[in-house]
């Protein structure tokens, strides 16, 4: 019923180089928007979204559900529908921010200590002596390891720009040994498939 909407909302998040996911979220919010208000896209009025964001909020949603929501729906009106919008109105639901909770050095080296898998290990040395992103690790390469100046080039950064990271001698050591004895210098990254990454830091 309304795929040239769909059609539409990616041909102009593309234009704006949106990423991949981003277009599929705006996609599948609006979508739901629109299954929920059962109205004809010519009817649709600023009510609409209030009454909708409204009720996610009371049914408890997190602001970061409900926000996924404003920003898909206010692309939607405002780049599609040409609609005018005004975020006093519609505001965004303030975050809860809180310090996460950072593990010591004694308890990281247990955790890696008792991971038996050597990717898993390097993984995860990686991610807490780096600071990088599960997303930033599995597409790590061998040509990004400095070993001279003890850095690691992370490509494929959530912001689009790539950025240098300080690289310790015990993650060095492991990563060494894992792309020597395991999967071999010149290899692409620690590509993992399924549920994988969600194990590694769990481990």
């Amino acid at each position: 019923m309304y795929e040239n909407i769909y059609e539409s909302i990616r041909n102009a998040a593309q234009k704006r180089n949106l990423r991949e996911s981003t277009i599929n979220l705006y996609c599948n919010d609006v979508r739901y928007f629109l299954q929920c208000t059962g109205k004809e896209i010519a009817d649709l009025t600023i009510e609409d979204v209030d009454a909708f964001l409204t009720k996610k909020r009371l049914e408890g949603r997190s602001p970061e559900t409900y926000n996924h929501y404003h920003s898909a729906i206010r692309f939607f009106y405002k780049k599609i529908l040409k609609l005018n919008w005004d975020d006093e109105d519609i505001p965004r639901m303030k975050l809860n921010r809180s310090l996460p909770t950072v593990l010591s050095r004694e308890e990281m080296s247990a955790i890696i200590d008792v991971t038996k898998n050597l990717k898993h290990k390097a993984m995860i040395a990686t991610m807490y002596s780096s600071g990088l992103r599960v997303s930033e690790v599995i597409h790590l390469h061998y040509d990004d390891i400095s070993r001279a100046n003890m850095t690691i080039h992370v490509r494929n950064t959530k912001s689009r720009r790539d950025r240098y990271t300080i690289l310790s001698q015990k993650n060095l050591d492991l990563l060494t040994e894992y792309w020597f004895n395991a999967a071999g210098p010149g290899r692409s990254c620690f590509r993992v498939h399924g549920p994988a990454a969600t194990l590694i830091i769990q481990a």
